[in-house]
């Protein structure tokens, strides 16, 4: 058997593993608990936030020989078969790559079938919105009759696109993107089943990378792993991201707020003298730009940050105007629209304007 990447190893195998979505998974267990399961749920959200993984994991608590009170047992023979992915009566369907309505035909006809050996046959079909409209009013005749042994767990990252007819028949459950210490505390985890040694502020730079997916997280830890025959320090996250770090960019930021315009021009340069991509680096200086704003306004709660970030950010909106910071980010966001991404031109003009009185 070959070695499964660490999405796959690491994924969930109960509710009560599932990261960051507690809102979520408590009313599942209270609902498997009691009896009470429904017969389509609809999980929405971003990528790499745990839908298809619940869904895995309900249909484990719904078939579990061991009835786990809300949990699955991971030990009974069905538990085992869908954790080894061999289970015939929980069936996986990419949306995207079956959109017609003969593909859901296909799958009406199937659900009239008993389980083989479970109590509920459970479909997952994940990116749901990629159906056609034909094939969504198909789904739509099964779910109004549904089969009492059967389940459908409808997963999308793009809920205006379902169908209200649709949304009407489902328990709609809304993942969130996953906080930034949450996602730190499951590398950790990994890393010391693992033994992969990581810098704290390299583990701070992968997290923040993935932008609230525990997925991508997992995947760029990997990435590192495979590159880095060290222990992986924040020099190798930024190599391998192509990003300058907090540090330069809060420092750019810092210049523009601070109408320093000499030491903003050196900034640049010497970031582009490092070959690195001025684009992503301008996305990052509006980044520090944004969490200024939010601390102007008295919204910095929204942000995930170490406690040295913050106290920077909080000193630089302390001498700064809203409307400062506004206009720098609208016009670093003009600049990254237009501008070629290895050009220093339009950003050195940009913090050149920034830097009038």
């Amino acid at each position: 058997m070959s070695p499964q990447v660490f999405y796959q190893k690491w994924r969930s195998r109960t509710l009560a593993e599932i990261v960051g979505q507690e809102h979520i998974t408590q009313t599942l267990t209270n609902a498997l608990a009691s009896d009470r399961v429904s017969h389509a749920y609809l999980f929405c959200g971003p990528r790499g936030t745990g839908k298809t993984s619940t869904g895995r994991i309900l249909a484990k608590a719904v078939n579990c020989l061991e009835n786990g009170k809300g949990e699955p047992c991971n030990t009974c023979q069905i538990c085992t078969a869908i954790n080894e992915g061999r289970d015939l009566d929980l069936v996986e369907i990419d949306a995207a790559s079956n959109t017609g309505v003969d593909d859901i035909r296909k799958l009406r006809e199937n659900v009239n079938y008993s389980p083989d050996l479970a109590k509920y046959k459970v479909y997952i079909i994940d990116e749901v919105h990629m159906l056609s409209t034909s094939a969504f009013n198909a789904l739509l005749k099964t779910l109004e009759e549904p089969p009492a042994h059967v389940i459908f767990v409808l997963a999308t990252t793009e809920i205006h696109k379902i169908p209200a007819t649709i949304l009407s028949r489902c328990q709609r459950f809304d993942f969130r993107r996953i906080a930034l210490d949450a996602i730190i505390g499951r590398l950790e985890y990994i890393c010391k089943e693992e033994g992969i040694a990581v810098d704290p502020h390299a583990m701070t730079l992968i997290a923040k990378a993935a932008t609230g997916s525990l997925r991508d997280a997992q995947n760029l830890l990997e990435r590192l792993t495979i590159s880095t025959s060290s222990n992986i320090g924040v020099q190798h996250v930024q190599e391998l991201l192509g990003i300058t770090g907090d540090q330069r960019a809060g420092q750019v930021a810092r210049h523009i707020l601070q109408k320093d315009v000499t030491a903003g021009i050196t900034a640049v340069n010497a970031i582009a003298n490092d070959g690195l991509d001025l684009r992503q680096f301008t996305k990052e200086v509006v980044e520090q730009l944004r969490g200024v704003l939010m601390m102007k306004i008295g919204a910095g709660g929204t942000l995930d940050l170490t406690k040295e970030a913050e106290d920077e950010m909080k000193k630089l909106a302390s001498t700064t105007s809203a409307d400062q910071i506004l206009e720098a980010i609208r016009l670093l966001g003009q600049v990254n629209h237009n501008a070629e991404s290895q050009s220093t031109i339009s950003l050195e003009l940009a913090i050149v304007e920034l830097s009038l009185p």
